[in-house]
């Protein structure tokens, strides 16, 4: 609840309050949880520091992405980054997710830099999925190949390699007669191999970093 401060009281717990940058009004820092911000009386927005950033940052990171980006999600799993990505998940809760799991918080949305100051936070300017991807990997520096195809496009699961064995009923005689190696995916159950769709993958993979 925000309110107006005694000008003779004591100053102690200030740190535990944020200010209305427009007005001056005092409101109680837990109404700020995970960056967010808030609309003062006053019309200014009122909003703690930004979080601070995230070690997600660093050579391996992990990505959230919003619901605008649903297809940039699936080609950064192809790539072998965590990301992860939900449909319906609102803004509150994917924020608190990120930053609970480490993760950059990617979005095409520009209001949720406003509404949540969170210094891990990506704002994707391309519309196209591979103008998208060639942001991503030239922002983060990503691997394009040391990681290909170690995680689930679908569920985000990173890949366990199979014998053909533990796989025979999965997959069509066929591809099990043409094919040595195989991997699985621990959490939907998929099985990968590769097949003639790998390479029309790293084409498409190389064109959209070329164009």
């Amino acid at each position: 609840m925000a309110r107006e401060r005694d000008p003779g009281e004591s100053p102690v717990g200030e740190a535990a309050r944020v200010l209305c940058p427009g007005c001056g009004r005092e409101y109680e820092s837990g109404l700020f949880a995970f960056g967010r911000t808030r609309h003062c009386t006053c019309g200014a927005r009122v909003g703690a520091a930004p979080l601070a950033g995230t070690p997600a940052l660093g050579e391996d990171p992990r990505f959230f992405a919003d619901a605008m980006l649903g297809r940039l999600a699936r080609w950064l799993r192809i790539l072998g980054y965590d990301t992860r990505y939900e449909a319906h998940v609102e803004d509150a809760v994917l924020v608190q997710r990120a930053l609970e799991e480490e993760r950059v918080i990617l979005t095409r949305d520009r209001a949720l830099p406003e509404e949540f100051r969170v210094a891990a936070l990506f704002l994707v300017e391309a519309e196209r999925p591979e103008e998208q991807l060639r942001e991503l990997v030239t922002r983060f520096e990503l691997d394009t190949e040391g990681r290909l195809f170690t995680r689930c496009s679908r569920c985000n699961s990173a890949l366990e390699s199979v014998t053909r064995d533990q796989i025979a009923e999965r997959v069509p005689a066929r591809i099990l007669g043409d094919h040595q190696r195989f991997k699985r995916c621990p959490g939907c159950g998929r099985v990968y191999w590769e097949g003639s769709h790998v390479e029309r993958i790293r084409h498409a993979i190389r064109r959209a970093l070329d164009s």
